[in-house]
Formats: C-alpha cells, sequence, structure tokens
C-alpha cells in the first residue's frame, strides 16, 4: 500500500545536500549510518519510488543507476511506517508505494536445512535470508496473490520479484509447525516460511523441486 499523501507541501529545493551526503557515504562504507542519525524533520521531496522499483524525481524516473544507489544509501524507513532521506542534519519524506527495494535474483546454495538464499537487489545490495533478514509474504485477500518480502537492512525490505519468488517455489520444502503444514524454505540456518500450504495453494496444485 502506497504511503499516505496526506502530508506537508513538497519541498522543492535542490537535493544536492543529500546527493552530497550519499556520496560521502558510499565511500566511506557503501551504506550510510543513517540508523544512528536523528536530525529534523525538514518536510518533503518530490521523489517516489514505483512498484515495479523506478525512482521518481518531480515526475520524471531517474535514468542513472549509480544516482538511485545514491540516494538508496541514505534511505530509512522509521517507526511511522515512513520512509525518509536522512543526512546528519536533515530528514526528508518520500513516497514508496510498496517496498523500496526489488529482489531481482537469487543465489542457492546447498540443500534442505544446509540451504542459503543470496539475493541481489535493483540496487546492487546483496542480501542472505537468516535470522537477521526474514523472508516474509503476504496474500492478498481478494485475489489471492502472494506478495514476498525480504528485510534488507533497519526497516528496509526487498520485494521480491515474481520471476525469483517462483524459482522459491519451485524449491519449496514442507515444514510441519505446531501441528500445521507450513511451505517454504531453509536459509540461514533457519526456515521462512511463506504461509499455511493450504491457504498458500488452496486452489493449486505444487510442483516442488
Amino acid at each position: 500500500m502506497s504511503e499516505s499523501t496526506s502530508k506537508p507541501q513538497a519541498d522543492q529545493r535542490p537535493f544536492d545536500n543529500v546527493l552530497a551526503q550519499a556520496q560521502s557515504a558510499i565511500k566511506r562504507r557503501g551504506v550510510a549510518p543513517v540508523d544512528k542519525w536523528n536530525p529534523d524533520y525538514c518536510g518533503e521531496m518530490d521523489m517516489r519510488i514505483a512498484r515495479d522499483g523506478t525512482w521518481f524525481h518531480e515526475g520524471s524516473p531517474i535514468g542513472r543507476k549509480q544516482l538511485v544507489r545514491l540516494f538508496s544509501t541514505v534511505l530509512r524507513k522509521d517507526e511511522d511506517g515512513r520512509h525518509y532521506l536522512v543526512t546528519p542534519v536533515e530528514k526528508i519524506g518520500i513516497t514508496v508505494d510498496d517496498a523500496p527495494f526489488l529482489a531481482v535474483e537469487v543465489a542457492v546454495e546447498g540443500a534442505g536445512q544446509d540451504m542459503s538464499l543470496s539475493f541481489r537487489t535493483n540496487v546492487d545490495d546483496q542480501v542472505t535470508a537468516d535470522a537477521d533478514h526474514p523472508i516474509r509474504v503476504t496474500i492478498d485477500k481478494e485475489t489471492g496473490e502472494p506478495s514476498p518480502y525480504v528485510l534488507v537492512r533497519g526497516r528496509l525490505e526487498a520485494k521480491i520479484a515474481r520471476s525469483v519468488f517462483y524459482e522459491l517455489v519451485a524449491l519449496g520444502q514442507e515444514q510441519a509447525h505446531e501441528g500445521v503444514i507450513h511451505f517454504g524454505l531453509w536459509s540461514g540456518g533457519i526456515f521462512h516460511s511463506f504461509g499455511e500450504k493450504d491457504a498458500l495453494f488452496a486452489d493449486t496444485e505444487i510442483v516442488t523441486g
């Protein structure tokens, strides 16, 4: 669900300051320590991340992948559910239609309980699913359509691309939990449940590896 549009008037200032902080962060360590910064809220920027992972500024897509990567390094999701670009001196709200990142590729190593799932996002973050980076799946109540996500860092998630999710489903396993059969995969030493098997595949014949 897109974040609320009931916000203060968009801040039209150039985003040079945010960009400069992002460039500095990526030179130092790749991702800025935004969780340690607590600047004042400075309003809104006319920036939006669409459901397909495309970043827009003032209605136009940001075509330079490196620029998107830079902005992603200073992105933070707060307890209020909003996403912000954060520097040591300012916090600027942006709009995110779904998840800020898209998991576009998965590398699978091992099998069974020794399996490891490493995802690459559209901004080239690498994350391995484990206890600190769980996979979760929500199901649309009206359509039954699954929406899978993996936690990248902080509260920031990547939506798992449909083609990647199909790869995961093909490898999926059943696991009993409190008398209920769940369907999912092992990675990082834990079982990541996609949900109860009967609910997930009520009208579908599963074919797994």
